[in-house]
Order: structure tokens, then sequence, then C-alpha cells
């Protein structure tokens, strides 16, 4: 009977030795299964990537434009028609309208009216299934990317600052001197808040300038626009994220500095456009409304009117 009591713990114990060998065994196989799947959508995303068409010429020597274009800045939007593939449905209808050079230009619209479709098609992140956009006389899609893009400045609603400097922050490619930067960020009213740093204009920026508030990152990247001074300037909703005080600080920076550019504002808040020169109201892909704020605010059946009417309501 003894005997027989240490042969069944004997294999007791084998089972349990070989059962926590088969949990790590399992444990083995589901690590290099899921370390397969990985390395396979690494793989897929390659193959996605490789399937993406390339963009179009970044300089094209043959037809590049001025050292002073754009010279007013006039943006003449022809029959505009963009689609985002060749099977999807149009986004812009068949746009055609004049931004005139040195005035401020609001563009609002419900979601999905297609104002920030129109912003990617000036930048040429999207180019148009047909019409055209002419900057001063010159087609952008007939001059290389670098050349429309380095004419061009935007404030994003999301400001972006890279791991590095503060210098390389405002001037990545080198182009200007100490003394323009500090007058930039003295402007940007940022001085004060560099010349603390230990490092001055090498102080370390973390990634996605992490170490940096969102206001202060909105007017770093306001500070990049003052020091490239574009003739053709986009808000793309610019003081969305910030707090008022910030908000009052760009605009009247951009009202005493970019008083001579074009000034192309994206506004989901109604109160962004109403001192504009100009108000291009989209509504499903096609102009619905293009005029002054003040003549379209005299018809009170238009629809900037509603507009205004009904933020004024939210507001309260």
């Amino acid at each position: 009977m003894t005997e027989y009591i240490f042969l069944l713990l004997a294999i007791a114990g084998l089972a349990v030795t070989y059962g926590l060998n088969l949990n790590m065994l399992q444990a083995w196989v589901v690590w290099n299964i899921c370390s397969m799947e990985n390395r396979i959508i690494s793989v897929e995303r390659i193959l996605q990537y490789s399937s993406i068409s390339s963009e179009p010429a970044l300089v094209i020597e043959t037809n590049r434009p001025d050292r002073s274009w754009p010279f007013c800045g006039e943006v003449h939007i022809h029959d505009l028609q963009v689609r985002y593939a060749s099977h999807m449905p149009l986004v812009l209808r068949g746009l055609t309208c004049t931004f005139p050079g040195g005035l401020k230009t609001g563009i609002v619209g419900r979601t999905g009216s297609g104002k920030t479709t129109l912003i990617q098609t000036l930048f040429r992140i999207v180019e148009p299934a047909a019409g055209q956009i002419i900057i001063d006389g010159v087609s952008i899609s007939s001059i290389g990317l670098h050349d429309l893009r380095l004419r061009l400045s935007i404030i994003p609603q999301d400001p972006t600052m890279f791991e590095g400097t503060v210098r390389s922050n405002l001037d990545p490619l080198e182009e200007y001197t100490d003394e323009q930067i500090w007058e930039v960020l003295d402007k940007c009213q940022l001085g004060d808040e560099v010349r603390k740093k230990e490092g001055k204009l090498e102080s370390s920026v973390s990634e996605n300038g992490e170490n940096w508030s969102m206001g202060q990152r909105q007017l770093v990247c306001l500070g990049r626009v003052l020091l490239k001074k574009s003739k053709i300037l986009v808000l793309d909703e610019a003081t969305a994220s910030v707090d008022t005080a910030t908000d009052n600080l760009i605009q009247t920076t951009l009202r005493e500095h970019f008083c001579g550019c074009t000034v192309i504002t994206i506004a989901h808040r109604i109160t962004s456009v109403v001192d504009s020169d100009m108000v291009l109201l989209l509504s499903q892909g096609v102009i619905e409304e293009y005029d002054s704020p003040a003549r379209l605010l005299e018809n009170k059946s238009s629809s900037f009117a509603q507009l205004v009417a009904e933020y004024g309501m939210r507001s309260k």
C-alpha cells in the first residue's frame, strides 16, 4: 500500500512538472504569435506606403516663380472641383471666387462644408480633379511644391513643435540672425520667457513641445510666420485651443504685422471672422454666400446672419 502511495505521489509530481513546462511553452508560443502578427502588420504598412502615389515634383526648373512672388497675394479660384479619391464623390463642387490681395477673408460653414479641403488644395496636399487656383497670375499646379509651400504660411489649430531647441523650432532652415529671432520673440511676448531659460535660444524643447504650454506653442507658431513674412497667411482656427488673453495677443499681432498681407481664416467661432473684409460661406462644397460681413449681416435672411444668431444663442 505504501509503495502504491509513493507511486501516485511520483506521478503527481511528474504531472505538475510537465504542467509547469507546458504553461511556459504555451506562453512562449503566444508571445511568438503576437510578435509575428506585429511584424506582419509592419509589412502591410510598408506595402500600403509603397502603393501610395508620389507627390508632384518639389521643384520644376523650367517653371520657377519670381523671387518676389506672390506680389500682392491675390488668390483666384476658378471652377475648383476636389475629391479625395477617384471613386469618391466631389467634396468641392465648382468653386469660383477671388480672395483680394492684402485683405482678410474668413471661410465659414458647417462641418463637412469643405473649408479644410479648400485649404488643403491651396497647399496642394490634395490635387484638384478640375479647375485651378491662381495666385498673382501663377497657377499653383504649374510650379513645384517647394516653390509653392515656401511662399505660404499657416498657423494650424494644433500647434506643432519639434524636439530640439528654441532656435531650431523658430528657424529650422537657419535663415535668420539672432537679432531677428529675438525681435520676433518679443513681438510674441515670449522673449522674457526664453531669456529666463539657461540656454536662451539653445534651450531644449522636448518632443511635441511637452515642456511648453499650449498657448506658448501657438505663439511659437506665430513667431515662425512673423519670421517668414509671407504674403499669404492661413489661419486654421488658430485660437481655438488657447485662452482669451493669448487669443487677443495673436489677433493684435496679426493686425499690426500682417496688415498688408492676404489673411485667410478658417473659423468655427463666427466671432473670428466678423472683422474680416470678406466672408466666404460654404455649404456642401459650393459657395452659398460671399460678401463683406457687414452686408451679409444687414440681410437678416442670409445664412451668415443666421449662423451669427445661432452662435450668439449658444454663447449665452
